[in-house]
């Protein structure tokens, strides 16, 4: 079975055996890839991006309108990513987890 899916400024063609094999990757692909608005101002404006530190890689969308980002979390298993959307105390963030960092603070907000 094939699936083509449209969202936003990309398409992606799916593939497995089973609606099950869709579903679970088409929920993969959503979760990441959906994210087209900035959950701080409402801008479509966004990219995807990939910084390196030392030997770590971060994944982020970020709004190139007011600077905010959503980060993403990699799954151990698998190496999927998913969006970071709780704080360390497992709390959910405001802003569907889209922060930016508040210099008065010297905190990302």
């Amino acid at each position: 079975m094939k699936v083509t899916y449209n969202t936003g400024k990309m398409s992606v063609e799916l593939e497995g055996e089973t609606q099950r094999d869709l579903f679970g990757q088409l929920a993969a692909f959503q979760e990441v890839f959906d994210e087209t608005t900035c959950g701080k101002c409402g801008s479509t404006n966004v990219k995807f991006v990939v910084r390196q530190v030392e030997d770590n890689e971060y994944y982020e969308v970020r709004c190139q309108d007011c600077g905010a980002k959503l980060a993403f979390g990699c799954h151990k298993k698998g190496g999927g990513l998913f969006p970071k959307r709780k704080d360390a105390d497992s709390n959910w963030l405001p802003d569907r987890g889209w922060v930016k960092w508040n210099p008065e603070t010297q905190k990302e907000e």
